[in-house]
């Protein structure tokens, strides 16, 4: 794939819609997300937060409208191929394969990563072992940098929750993403663990990948994000630095409630 043109997007929407039957749950929505650059997308439920991200990840075909990756058009590619691309995804709940080791768990993000195909895999040609060499070492770097070193050995049901949320981010980074979708990644965590959480997000977002996330924890959220898209019954309402979405009055009256309070939001998106 080729590089994004100067000064054109990394991730981009325009006029993305939709529909469930007679339903429109995301109505042409636009928002631009630049590399390096960590993007809150925030409403209330129903909005349609979570259906923006199945379309962007490629579970979702849109009705309508366009999404673009690195200036290509990537709406309507399947989920493999979204991933392969460099677009990488993390869940409301934790998802491990409780079989496998913690080191085991992260290699499974790299699978976009393999080149020579099931048969080399199988028949343990040079290429496919040097593709799994290559893959085991990123899959120990991003365990020591979500900070799960010391239970590098450890099966994952021996992990707290707060860890999970930790294994699920290690496992999307051992993809080498250029863009991380997080849904709703301080959900059930400490407050510590969020505060762990943030500083890891920032981390990544310093190694130059785009960073867009749902989240209902305002308190969580606007001290990290950059900008802040807020929707509202499918459609965009807002777009700015966290500051000014905090006095938006239409942010305020859907939303946020009090201008003066980031308080936790309760509910899925």
């Amino acid at each position: 794939m080729s590089a994004p043109l100067p000064g054109a997007a990394l991730l981009s929407a325009r006029g993305l819609t939709k529909r469930f039957g007679g339903l429109v749950a995301v109505d042409a929505l636009e928002f631009a997300l630049d590399a390096g650059e960590i993007l809150g997308l925030i409403g209330p439920n129903g909005a349609g937060k979570t259906t923006t991200f199945n379309m962007i990840a490629g579970a979702y075909p849109p009705s309508a409208g366009e999404i673009r990756f690195a200036g290509e058009p990537i709406h309507g590619l399947p989920p493999h191929e979204i991933a392969r691309r460099g677009i990488m995804r993390t869940f409301q709940h934790n998802m491990p394969f409780a079989s496998m080791s913690i080191a085991d768990n992260v290699l499974v993000g790299a699978h976009t990563k393999f080149g020579g195909g099931l048969g080399a895999i199988l028949l343990g040609s040079g290429a496919a072992r040097r593709d799994e060499k290559a893959a085991r070492k990123r899959a120990e770097e991003m365990i020591d940098f979500v900070g799960l070193g010391d239970a590098i050995g450890s099966r994952v049901t021996a992990l707290s929750f707060g860890q999970g949320r930790l294994l699920e981010v290690a496992r999307a980074l051992a993809g080498e993403p250029k863009v991380m979708l997080f849904d709703e990644p301080a959900a059930g965590l400490t407050p510590s663990e969020s505060e762990r959480l943030a500083g890891i997000i920032r981390g990544i977002a310093k190694r130059g990948i785009a960073v867009l996330l749902i989240e209902h924890d305002m308190r969580f959220l606007l001290p990290l994000a950059e900008r802040v898209v807020v929707l509202n019954f499918g459609r965009k309402i807002a777009d700015g630095t966290p500051d000014l979405i905090r006095g938006n009055p239409a942010v305020i009256d859907a939303y946020l409630g009090d201008p003066t309070a980031a308080r936790a939001q309760p509910g899925a998106a």
